[in-house]
């Protein structure tokens, strides 16, 4: 671990693809406890920093440490929820199933899965409050139902950092309210590192907040600057976010 409570450091980091940058000169320190939101356009890099983060990308510069180590090394304390995405709603995978894969990674080759790992499966079917729906078939939950179980199957990695992209799509706003209470208990227990669209929504729940559109704007505060906002969606923003404080940027042309 590194000394204090940095977990991730970001240290001019830049990535290329085929000579065009998609981040540039990046710097970020996470700490623990943490819930830092992510938002910026889209193709602006948010997924790609995740992915940076946890190893599967390599950047073209710059200097990245996840926990003290190299992020491929890293990573087995990252829990990671990809964005959502259709799949088979027909395929014959239970909710206890799809969960227990999140074991797979902590696994010996060609051996079952233990009493730990239906311990922790069972612990983190309740923490999201799916546990009756152990059973059921994946397809047959709603789209917030289902994000529980891909957060629980998350969860059995015991991760000290938790990475979630676009957590809300395909949920409903009830739903989304129960989401955030839940991220908001979890982050005693770990850092949160959230990618959303939700302007509003994010600036009342997280902490701290970042805008990236291949650069980074980011003070470790939940502050929207104005200026940095249209500077990363290249264009005015309108914008009320009702909390502390309340927050009215200029209209959108």
């Amino acid at each position: 671990m590194p000394q204090g409570d940095e977990i991730v450091t970001l240290e001019n980091v830049w990535l290329q693809f085929d000579g065009v940058p998609v981040l540039e000169d990046i710097n970020l320190i996470i700490y623990q406890h943490d819930f830092l939101g992510i938002i910026g356009p889209n193709g602006g890099g948010k997924t790609t920093l995740l992915k940076v983060i946890l190893g599967l990308l390599e950047p073209t510069w710059g200097t990245i440490l996840v926990f003290g180590l190299p992020p491929a090394r890293g990573r087995r304390y990252v829990g990671y929820v990809p964005q959502f995405s259709l799949f088979d709603r027909e395929f014959p995978i239970t909710v206890w199933e799809v969960v227990l894969m999140g074991r797979v990674g902590h696994m010996k080759r060609f051996t079952r899965y233990s009493d730990k790992d239906a311990r922790l499966a069972s612990d983190a079917l309740e923490t999201v409050e799916m546990l009756e729906f152990r059973d059921t078939q994946i397809g047959r939950l709603s789209g917030g139902q289902q994000q529980r179980v891909f957060i629980a199957r998350a969860l059995v990695t015991e991760p000290k950092l938790l990475l979630l992209d676009e957590p809300m799509a395909s949920v409903d706003a009830p739903m989304q309210t129960e989401l955030y209470e839940l991220f908001e208990r979890l982050r005693e227990r770990m850092a949160i590192v959230m990618v959303s669209h939700d302007i509003s929504a994010v600036s009342i729940y997280v902490d701290k907040m970042a805008c990236l559109n291949r650069k980074l704007f980011y003070h470790g505060t939940k502050e929207l600057v104005p200026e940095e906002l249209e500077a990363t969606y290249q264009c005015p923003i309108n914008l009320i976010a009702h909390g502390v404080p309340h927050r009215v940027l200029r209209e959108h042309d």
